[in-house]
């Protein structure tokens, strides 16, 4: 199978600054990490690593999802994409941290309505990070901090690794998904790189404009509300498997504030549970 690269130049040309939203964008061969790489130059040389600065990779050999789960794709096979932020609002004032629980979601949402957009392929999303369809995995997010070495607020790292052209033999585990599987109008992976971050990237803006605030309407809706819609984990019967070896089990019934899953037990007690707090999250029959 033909898997045609990624055309660095005219994705800069298209997405950098002056003709788009982007500070930097880099294409390289292979790597072990693109999240890895930029949460090491927003670490070790933060005048190097702007907001929005991107890195992609056509094979990355050490992708780490949630709870340090390997992520492993055929070369040119995927998307996989990292995006450095450093949210501040319209005045400068850095977005308070207990939003960016948010951004993996906002990724997420952004990465299903630009898929469905472009390729006709319908995907809904799993709290806290994926993408599905019809209860396959087409795409993960992955968010994480990045400390200041000044002591100043937190760069984030917010990686998706996109399930391109994976035939039936590629696929890591049986409940993955791809979008050639899935009959995609397009896997032009050019195509599907721009869109995304085009959509990822006008979400980002509206939340920072509004100060991070998932209620906030700026265009419609609320980030909570858009979320919310396309959220197919709410309302189910959900079992939960916690750090420690611990289960809760219940029915998903709402986003916190901060972007952490409310669970009401059989009991009827409430738990919050954040993504940091869930080892695995899988639907229970009702």
């Amino acid at each position: 199978m033909e898997r045609p690269a990624l055309d660095a130049g005219h994705l800069r040309a298209a997405l950098v600054a002056p003709n788009g939203p982007l500070a930097a964008l880099e294409v390289v061969e292979e790597t072990g990490s693109t999240n890895a790489d930029l949460a090491d130059a927003a670490r070790l040389r933060p005048w190097e690593a702007a907001d929005l600065t991107v890195l992609t990779a056509e094979l990355q050999t050490a992708g780490r999802g949630r709870m340090d789960r390997s992520w492993v794709a055929p070369e040119r096979s995927s998307l996989f994409v990292s995006v450095l932020l450093r949210p501040v609002n319209a005045a400068g004032r850095p977005l308070p941290t207990t939003s960016y629980g948010w951004l993996s979601l906002l990724a997420a949402l952004a990465m299903a309505e630009s898929v469905a957009a472009r390729t006709g392929v319908e995907a809904r999303l799993k709290w806290p990070n994926d993408v599905m369809v019809d209860g396959r995995k087409l795409a993960g997010v992955l968010a994480q901090l990045v400390p200041a070495s000044d002591g100043g607020p937190p760069a984030v790292v917010v990686g998706a690794g996109l399930n391109v052209s994976l035939t039936d033999d590629d696929l890591p585990v049986p409940t993955a998904t791809s979008l050639l599987m899935e009959y995609a109008s397009t896997t032009d992976r050019n195509i599907l790189l721009q869109d995304y971050l085009l959509a990822f990237t006008a979400r980002y803006r509206t939340f920072c404009s509004v100060d991070g605030d998932p209620e906030a309407v700026a265009s419609g809706a609320s980030l909570r509300d858009e979320v919310t819609a396309r959220l197919d984990t709410l309302g189910r019967a959900v079992s939960a498997q916690l750090p420690g070896g611990g289960v809760l089990t219940g029915r998903a019934v709402a986003l916190a504030p901060t972007g952490a899953l409310v669970i009401v037990d059989d009991a009827g007690a409430t738990h919050t549970v954040s993504a940091a707090d869930v080892v695995h999250l899988r639907p229970e029959p009702s």
